[in-house]
């Protein structure tokens, strides 16, 4: 076979095998990373570029490679759930950093985590004084969770004692021109119903539409690949060209 075309072949192999592979050991591979997942993403890439740049091999190994390490990962956390001891191993445990406005130096020198990475991840979660900060916690993911001081916490309605009405998901309804049918038959809504809504806003086709969505209070949202606007703010020197103007 024409190595070009091997390539090709086993690049499509790859690709299909890494997708199984991070469907099945779940979504924590492509969110924030532990430790264990940071680990794990390097041997299967690597696993996977040698699938197809390695002609000299047998590509079932690497497949069976690919596999097995996937099983491995499944079954660490499978063992992860139902042991906390073996959950703190494999994944670390959150760490404070900051303690009632002060630094704890010993913490963050223990992790090779330095102040100018603290102040950055601070601003972050918007806390540019240290000092508003009760405790900050850094996560095995690598996040860092914040809590400001009580007096520097935004008010909330329950704070001043205001009612409140319940806000959900949104209902997709429409997404690049095509209705989502289960989400109307989940608000016990009609075809109809949506096409009468939408000509209400001035839609005659599906295909105008990117998305169009219901809120919780019965408000149609629906945004259209040409929008019309009275006017635009944009920090650039140019227009774009998908905004119409009146």
């Amino acid at each position: 076979m024409n190595p070009y075309a091997e390539i090709l072949l086993r690049s499509v192999a790859a690709f299909l095998g890494v997708l199984i592979v991070t469907r099945l050991v779940g979504k924590s591979q492509v969110g924030q990373l532990t430790i264990s997942d940071y680990v794990n993403g390097i041997v299967i890439g690597s696993i996977a570029a040698g699938l197809v740049t390695d002609l000299g091999r047998n590509p079932g190994f690497y497949g069976a490679g690919l596999f097995a390490f996937a099983a491995l990962t499944i079954g660490v956390q499978q063992l992860a759930l139902k042991n906390r001891t073996l959950r703190k191993i494999f994944s670390d445990e959150p760490t404070v950093v900051v303690h009632n406005g002060k630094i704890l130096e010993q913490n963050m020198a223990r992790m090779r985590y330095n102040v100018d990475d603290l102040l950055m991840q601070l601003r972050e979660k918007g806390a540019f004084n240290i000092a508003d900060v009760e405790f900050a916690v850094a996560e095995p993911n690598g996040n860092l969770s914040v809590l400001l001081k009580s007096q520097k916490q935004p008010v909330t309605p329950q704070d001043l004692g205001l009612p409140t009405s319940y806000q959900g998901l949104p209902s997709e309804l429409v997404v690049d021109g095509q209705v989502i049918k289960q989400n109307l038959v989940q608000n016990n809504l009609s075809e109809e119903w949506l096409y009468r809504e939408l000509e209400k806003q001035g839609v005659t086709s599906l295909q105008e539409v990117v998305l169009a969505a219901l809120d919780t209070s019965g408000n149609l949202y629906v945004d259209r690949r040409r929008d019309t606007m009275d006017h635009y703010t944009d920090p650039s020197d140019t227009l774009p060209r998908m905004v119409e103007r009146n």
